[in-house]
C-alpha cells in the first residue's frame, strides 16, 4: 500500500513537461543565437537532402524512360523543367543525379577526413623522420591539382563510382593532414598530455583519446568547407565523361549532355547548374558559420 502511494504522488512526471521546455527552449537560442549563414546554409541543406531521400517516392517519372515525341520540350504542366535530347523529364534526372553526386561528394569527404586526421595526428605526435616525410609528401600532392591527380588515376584504372571516390580520397586527405598535424603540436603541449605520458599510455592512446576529440571543431568546419570543392570536382570530372557512367548519371554528366542543346532549351544547363551551385553554397555557408563561432569562441578566451 505505500509502495502504491508513493507511485501514485512520483513528482517525475509532474517535471518533466517543464525540462522538455527548458530544453527546447535552450535549443531554439542556441539555433537562433548562430551567425546567419550557418542557419541559412542548414536550411538550404537540409531542404536539398529531404529532397533527394525522398527521389524514389517524389519523383515524377522514371529518370531512365524516354519520350522521343517530346524531345527538348519546354516546360509544362506534365514536365515542370521540360525534358532532355531522348525525351527524359529533365526534373526526375535532376533529382537522381543528385543523389549520385552529393552521394560521392559526402563519402570521399569523409573517407579524406577520417584519412587526414589520422595521418596529422599521428605525424605530429610521431616526429622525427616520419613527420618530414608525411609532411614533404602532403606538400607535392597539395601542389598538384586534384583534378589533375583523379585525371590521372581514373585514366590508368578505370572509371566508375569507386574508382572515382578511391582517386578523390587519395589527393583529399593533405588539407585536413596538415591542419591536424598543426593543431595537434599545439595540444601536445598542454598538460593533460603530459600527464597521460607520465601514466604510460600508447600513443594510439593518446591520440584517439586526447589529440582528435580536442581538435575536431576545426576539422568540421574544414570538412563542410570543402564539400563545394569535391561536389563541383565530381560534376566536372563526370563532365569529361570520366565519372558515373551510363545509364547512371550525376549533374556533371547531365551537363555534358546538355551543351549541344543549350541554345534551343537552357533549362539543360541551367537546371544542374543551379544544382552544383546551391548544395556547394549551403555547405560552405555552414562551414563559414562554424568558423566564426569558432573564431568567437577562440577570441573570448
Amino acid at each position: 500500500m505505500a509502495l502504491s502511494s508513493s507511485l501514485s504522488h512520483d513528482p517525475v512526471p509532474a517535471t518533466t513537461p517543464r525540462r522538455l521546455a527548458r530544453r527546447t527552449v535552450t535549443g531554439l537560442r542556441a539555433v537562433t543565437g548562430r551567425h546567419w549563414t550557418l542557419r541559412l546554409g542548414a536550411v538550404a541543406l537540409a531542404l536539398v537532402l529531404i529532397v533527394l531521400l525522398l527521389t524514389p517516392w517524389i519523383a515524377p517519372y522514371d529518370p531512365a524512360h524516354q519520350d522521343l515525341g517530346r524531345r527538348l520540350a519546354g516546360p509544362d504542366a506534365h514536365h515542370l523543367l521540360g525534358t532532355d535530347q531522348l525525351g527524359r523529364d529533365i526534373l526526375s534526372r535532376l533529382m537522381y543525379g543528385g543523389r549520385f553526386s552529393v552521394s560521392i561528394a559526402a563519402v570521399t569527404l569523409l573517407l579524406s577526413a577520417v584519412i587526414g586526421t589520422v595521418i596529422g595526428a599521428f605525424s605530429a605526435r610521431r616526429g622525427g623522420v616520419v613527420d618530414e616525410v608525411v609532411m614533404r609528401t602532403t606538400d607535392l600532392l597539395i601542389s598538384i591539382p586534384d583534378v589533375i591527380v583523379a585525371l590521372f588515376l581514373i585514366a590508368a584504372f578505370g572509371t566508375g563510382y569507386g574508382m572515382l571516390v578511391a582517386a578523390l580520397t587519395l589527393v583529399g586527405w593533405t588539407p585536413f593532414a596538415r591542419l591536424m598535424r598543426g593543431l595537434a603540436l599545439e595540444i601536445n603541449s598542454r598538460e593533460y598530455i603530459e600527464a597521460a605520458e607520465a601514466l604510460g599510455c600508447s600513443k594510439a592512446f593518446i591520440v584517439f583519446r586526447h589529440v582528435i576529440p580536442n581538435a575536431l571543431r576545426p576539422v568540421l568546419s574544414l570538412g563542410f568547407l570543402r564539400f563545394g570543392h569535391k561536389l563541383i570536382t565530381v560534376g566536372g570530372l563526370s563532365y569529361l565523361g570520366l565519372g558515373v557512367q551510363p545509364p547512371d548519371s550525376d549533374w556533371g554528366a547531365m551537363l555534358l549532355d546538355a551543351q549541344p542543346y543549350m541554345e534551343r532549351l537552357p533549362l539543360l544547363v541551367i537546371a544542374p547548374g543551379a544544382a552544383i551551385f546551391v548544395t556547394a553554397l549551403s555547405v560552405t555557408l555552414i562551414g563559414h558559420g562554424m568558423e566564426l563561432k569558432r573564431k568567437r569562441r577562440t577570441d573570448a578566451t
